[in-house]
Order: C-alpha cells, then structure tokens, then sequence
C-alpha cells in the first residue's frame, strides 16, 4: 500500500510539474490582451481632450465620444474579468481531473489487471524458495549463506563443488571439493573433481596436485573414466604418448555401448596415436615369443589377432590392418572368419574403390571367393 501511495504522489508531482507554468503563462498573456485594450482607449479619450480643446468639436459631441469610450474601458476590463475567471476554472478543472483522475484510472486498471495482492519478495525470502523456482546464483548464494553458519557441513562442499565447475569459478570448486574430502572422506568421485578442477583451473595443464587426486580416484576406483582420461592427458604432456595411447586404448575397449565419453577419448587417442599407426613388438616381445612353446606361441597369437578383430570391430580402421586381419585368420585357419573380416571391410570402405580392389585382390589369393 504504501508503495502505491508513493507512485501516486509521484504521478501527481509529475502533472503539477507540467500544468502549473502553462497556468502561469496563461494568465500572464490575458493579463497583457487586457492592458493593450485599455491602453487603446486611454489614448482614444487624450485625442476626444485635445479636439475639444481645440475647438473642433462641440460641448455635446465631446461629452457624447467620451461617454462611449468610458462604456467601452468599462465593458473591456469587465470582459477581460470574466475570460480570465472562466479559463481559471477550467483550468483549475483539468488540473484536477489530471491530479485525481489519472492515477484513479491508473490505479482502476491495475487493480483489475495486476497483482495487488502479491507480497514483495525480498531476497531473504527467494534464498527460501524451492529449487525450481530460483535461479543458479540465489541457490549458490543460499548454499554459501548455510556453509558459512556451519563450515563443516561437508555434504554442502560436496554439493556446491561441481556449480562452481559449471560457473567457471575453478578455484572455488576446487576448494570445495578439498573440504568435502577432509569432512567426508576420499572417493573416486570427490577426488576425481578435485583434479578436474585444479586442471581447470591451472588452464588445462595437469599439474602434480592434479595428478595425485587422479592417482587417488584410481586407487579408490580402477574403473574411474574421468580419472583415468586426466592420468592419459598427464602423460602427454610429459611426452609419453605411448603411454597415453595405452591408458585411453583401454578406455576404449571398455567403452559400454554409447557411452557419452566415448568420442572425447577416441580424439584423444587419436591425437596420440593416428589411425593406421600400429606399433610392432619390440625386442622383449620378440624375444619372448622365441622363447614360447608352439602352444603358446600359438596362443598369443590368437589372442592378438582377437584383439585386432575386436578394435576393427568396435572403431574401425585403416585399409591396411583390415588387410592384415584377413590375412591372420587365414593362416590360423579361420576361413570363414577371413571371409567374414574381408565383408566387414568391404562395407566400411564402400566408397573407396582403391581399397575394395585390393580386398578383392586378397581374397583372391586366399582363395576365399568374391
């Protein structure tokens, strides 16, 4: 109410600002068209004087003039009287309706199209509010208030951390994310934000305060996806992306079936390892499988002509290493396996006629058919 009273005085002052210098100017103008008539017949009546004074019009006549003119002097300024009474009241009226009458209208109108019966909302009452009534920042603003009344509500850390990631503010969520882990305790998850946010935070380089939250997820979780992506990432940046290449392989591998992720990993690893880079056996490898019996050596084999099958299978690859699965599973004996890679193969390079003439030119000469 009293906020409606406020505008209302407000409207008022605002009309009086503008009505009362065109009363003024009003008034001040009829006042002059008043004294220019006068002056006329001031003047009018000098001439009557010195006419009779001068012998050119009789007793009568000067008598007669002078009385018309006085008429007239009396009947201008009674006029003048009444026009300036008259404007002043309908002035005064229009004044009137313009104070009343407008912020009556106005007040009408709200009344039946606005909200008069809602209760302002300060800001106390919209840290109140339910959730999804509220925006980010009160809600961030409303769990800073509880934590700074109760510091060592770790759940509230916990909770607060991952806003400040999306908010941008890196440090606070890393802070957060520290005082969640000293209150509740590590997790793979509580660690996991640590590191992402210190990486965030240091502009995307995986520092060794980083490294050690995401050494700790893993420790807590071998599973843990966003730790293990960081660890691959820390190894690039030091230069070993043979081992980064290792770490998101395996993620790959792992990947289940439309996993959000997924792709982030796969450009990752491709970043490291470019498609048809196949690294060969070193020495160590060579020289173990020189070592092994021919079951085993047999074996191993197997088990990696399986895994090349499986990576082919799941993300693809180049020209080459469907031409070298082919191949295997023809020396193993695995015909229709041969034939079964070499259709897989033919579908994924469709378009490429190169290839499909040297997929035909294999099985050729595997004696696999067309």
């Amino acid at each position: 109410m009293l906020l409606w009273t406020a505008f209302a005085l407000m409207t008022g002052a605002a009309i009086l600002a503008v009505l009362w210098p065109l009363r003024v100017q009003r008034e001040d103008r009829l006042a002059g068209d008043a004294e220019a008539d006068l002056a006329v017949y001031r003047d009018q009546l000098a001439e009557i004087e010195r006419d009779r004074a001068a012998g050119l019009i009789g007793a009568g006549e000067f008598e007669a003039a002078r009385t018309e003119v006085a008429r007239r002097m009396l009947r201008a300024a009674e006029g003048a009287g009444e026009t300036a009474r008259s404007s002043d009241t309908r002035r005064r009226a229009a004044a009137v309706l313009a104070l009343i009458g407008v912020p009556l209208i106005a007040g009408v109108f709200y009344l039946a199209l606005g909200s008069p019966t809602y209760e302002g909302q300060p800001l106390a009452a919209r840290l109140d509010a339910r959730p999804g009534e509220a925006d980010v920042a009160i809600l961030v603003r409303k769990v800073e208030t509880h934590l700074e009344a109760n510091p060592e509500d770790g759940r509230g850390h916990e909770v607060v951390a991952p806003v400040y990631f999306r908010l941008g503010r890196f440090d606070d969520a890393a802070r957060a994310w520290s005082n969640a882990i000293r209150l509740l305790g590590g997790s793979a998850a509580r660690e996991s934000g640590l590191g992402e946010a210190l990486v965030a935070a240091n502009g995307g380089v995986v520092t060794a305060e980083a490294k050690a939250a995401f050494d700790k997820a893993v420790a807590l979780d071998p599973q843990a996806v966003r730790a293990r992506y960081y660890l691959g990432l820390a190894a690039e940046q030091d230069g070993g992306k043979d081992k980064a290449a290792d770490i998101w392989s395996k993620l790959v591998a792992e990947a289940p079936p439309g996993a959000g992720w997924l792709p982030t990993v796969q450009d990752a690893l491709a970043r490291v390892k470019p498609a048809g880079a196949v690294p060969g056996p070193n020495a160590a490898d060579v020289a173990a499988v020189q070592n092994m019996n021919p079951e085993d050596r047999a074996a191993m084999v197997r088990s990696m002509v399986d895994g090349l099958a499986s990576r082919l299978a799941r993300q693809g690859g180049g020209i080459d290493e469907w031409l070298r699965l082919v191949r295997a599973w023809s020396v193993l004996g695995e015909g229709e396996k041969a034939k079964a890679a070499a259709v897989d193969a033919r579908k994924q390079f469709a378009q490429d006629g190169a290839a499909l003439a040297r997929i035909d030119e294999l099985t050729r000469q595997l004696g696999l058919g067309s």
